[in-house]
């Protein structure tokens, strides 16, 4: 079984990136502190370069590479952000990247993986009809390739935002995560727990084809239907032959919370009406899970806001109720 990633690791990581990443703001907000009756915190990762947290992992992978395994360059299957941070990775390393995605990603963040330089190729309707064509890049051409989650080194890089997190909140008592394939869950989840270990991190998905709490649920990591979602960014399935990111999620996270269409879509409107932030779906779990009652507040809290590559239309869509965001995921 691969070793799961520990602090260590983590700190070895944020040493590698520290001048390829910004070190994102956290910030108060009042209107969610009073209906938590605590404190809650915002940490902005969607200021990050890229837009997402997925550049701290992408960034860490590429440094921790050999001098032949860059030559050969990388590919990833990709829902869009992680895609995003490798091709901005590789970019600034002169490295060759190929980015594998399905029909289901939205073309403003094709087009922005296009501006950075690297090979796009659109296969199937899933995360998984991608991966086949990652496979065969790496067999066929020597790609190396770097997952979005199941990975040490993305891992370890998506968890230096965890040691960020406690550093300017110490006395955060539950930190919420948007949960996918759990890289990012996983990753913070070993950065707070060895620093607090009474800090409790809390998974947030979507209902529609949430992979990893399907997996936890089973016990064992299972297959779902990938559909569309308002929180694109956390569609994909985590991988029958997953063993890294399920068994630290499963071992790590005290709870998984599953938000409906309209939750999310509560979530992105609230940011821009009520904090002045324009986030995707995926980062608006945290604040749709508050607004909408699911998280039991026992002191302060801190939310993860990642992801701010959102098509600007549906975005005002979704701000304007016109139409329902159940229509708008489809």
């Amino acid at each position: 079984m691969t070793r799961a990633v520990a602090l260590a690791d983590i700190r070895t990581a944020r040493e590698r990136i520290a001048n390829k990443v910004e070190r994102t703001p956290v910030v108060l907000s009042q209107s969610l502190s009073d209906r938590a009756g605590h404190p809650v915190h915002l940490k902005l990762e969607h200021h990050q370069t890229t837009g997402a947290f997925k550049l701290r992992g992408a960034s860490n992978a590429i440094a921790a590479l050999s001098p032949q395994e860059r030559s050969r360059g990388v590919v990833a299957a990709s829902t869009g952000n992680h895609g995003r941070a490798l091709a901005h990775a590789a970019m600034l390393e002169c490295m060759r990247a190929v980015i594998c995605m399905s029909k289901l990603v939205p073309e403003n963040k094709l087009d922005a993986i296009r501006r950075l330089g690297a090979d796009i190729r659109i296969v199937g309707n899933s995360q998984d009809d991608a991966q086949q064509e990652v496979d065969r890049l790496v067999a066929e051409e020597g790609l190396v390739m770097l997952p979005p989650f199941e990975h040490p080194d993305i891992v370890a890089g998506q968890g230096t935002l965890g040691l960020e997190i406690m550093e300017q909140v110490p006395d955060a008592a539950s930190v919420l995560v948007p949960l996918s394939g759990g890289g990012l869950a996983a990753g913070v989840a070993a950065a707070v727990k060895g620093v607090s270990p009474s800090t409790s991190v809390i998974g947030i998905s979507m209902e529609r084809g949430a992979a990893m709490k399907a997996s936890l649920d089973a016990g064992r990591p299972v297959q779902v239907e990938e559909l569309p979602t308002l929180a694109d960014s956390l569609g994909g399935g985590i991988g029958l032959d997953n063993r890294l990111t399920f068994a630290m999620c499963r071992d790590l996270l005290d709870d998984v919370i599953l938000l409906s269409e309209e939750e999310i879509a509560a979530g992105i409107r609230h940011a821009y009406e009520e904090e002045r932030e324009i986030i995707e779906g995926a980062g608006a779990v945290g604040i749709g899970a508050l607004l909408a009652g699911k998280v039991k507040a026992k002191g302060p809290i801190v939310l993860i806001l990642s992801g701010r590559n959102i098509d600007m239309s549906l975005h005002r869509r979704i701000v304007c109720g016109d139409p329902a965001p159940e229509e708008s995921a489809v």
